[in-house]
């Protein structure tokens, strides 16, 4: 039986990994979490009270902040890994522009630490698999027509941008230095059940809820919105599972430009929606009317891109993509975030 460590278990896009792991692998996992502004312990008790005893006593919490060394005592908490999915990082682009070193302790040298880490357990024990999961926003604003592939040129808008791949760099770094098996995901506009209510898709369903105006990200013309691809955690959840269980796969994936090792994925969802087009797909779902304002963040304020594109063809090669539709995931989310709308509420 594999022992799986996930960074930043209590957040948003790793409980729902956690789920995932728990409900189609026999695998133990060890959540390791500092419970900040992202975490929240509640994630983890509600997706527990959906599983049997068998499937919770293969889940067990640790507290540490990573931006301290893993100590002896919290390495004996966390007992013998096999594989390590780092997910722990500040991602809130508003709060890295008013406070970018949190966001430099959080994500460069966060990465450091887990990193340095999966080195000593990698020289004893052979880890298995590290992935480090990244962002779209590393490849900064994606012009029309362009969808970044996986080694692609960045360009970062932002210091949450700026620190993830600082984060990516010391992966390809330990992977160069000390031969680990390290991956590396891109992923976008992730959203599902229990996201944090400052996000687009929780802050739409509470405002279409309570007859409230939406605003829209623009141009600025306030004209044209801003778009995106979106992905449900459960998709970005099966398509790391995809990874971990088809490395021969990747092995026989053609050598990169310049010899480039630490293989890079992105997990991107199928289809691309601007802004107004999620509103009324979310307006849609509860046979309600929108009521919106085009607003141009991208000119007033630094950080706010106003598209961004990922390539997914790469997944699509070695044999995966989402297995549910963007609009089923979109009504799926509506429907269980009304019925349970203690989740919108901060």
């Amino acid at each position: 039986m594999k022992r799986v460590l996930i960074t930043g278990g209590a957040g948003f896009i790793a409980h729902h990994l956690i789920y995932y792991l728990l409900n189609n692998t026999n695998w133990d996992i060890i959540s390791l979490d500092r419970l900040d502004y992202s975490g929240n312990l509640n994630r983890l008790n509600n997706i527990l009270s959906k599983l049997d005893d068998s499937q919770k006593s293969r889940l067990n919490i640790v507290f540490h902040d990573l931006k301290s060394e893993i100590n002896p005592w919290i390495k004996k908490e966390i007992g013998k890994v096999d594989i390590i999915l780092h997910l722990a990082a500040g991602s809130h682009v508003d709060r890295s522009i008013d406070y970018p070193m949190e966001f430099v302790l959080d994500n460069v040298i966060g990465t450091a630490n887990i990193l340095e880490y999966a080195r000593i357990v990698n020289e004893s024990n052979k880890l298995e698999r590290f992935i480090y999961f990244s962002t779209d926003e590393v490849f900064g604003p994606a012009p029309l027509g362009v969808n970044y592939k996986e080694r692609d040129r960045y360009n970062s808008t932002n210091p949450y941008s700026a620190t993830k791949a600082g984060g990516e760099e010391l992966a390809v770094a330990f992977e160069n230095s000390y031969y680990m098996p390290i991956y590396i995901t891109h992923t976008m506009n992730v959203f599902g059940e229990r996201q944090h209510p400052e996000k687009y898709i929780p802050m739409t369903i509470r405002n279409v809820r309570d007859d409230k105006l939406v605003t829209i990200h623009s141009d600025e013309s306030r004209v044209t919105p801003g778009s995106r691809h979106y992905i449900h955690a459960s998709d970005v959840a099966d398509g790391c599972l995809f990874l971990l269980n088809n490395p021969n796969k990747v092995q026989e994936l053609p050598n990169d430009f310049g010899g480039a090792k630490c293989p890079k994925f992105n997990l991107v969802g199928p289809v691309e929606w601007n802004n107004l087009e999620l509103a009324q797909k979310i307006a849609k779902a509860q046979n309600k009317e929108l009521k919106y304002r085009l607003v141009d963040f991208h000119s007033s304020r630094p950080g706010h891109d106003l598209r961004y594109a990922l390539d997914g063809n790469l997944m699509k090669e070695l044999g995966w993509e989402p297995k549910v539709s963007p609009d089923e995931r979109i009504k799926q989310v509506v429907n269980w975030t009304l019925e349970n709308d203690r989740w919108l509420k901060l």
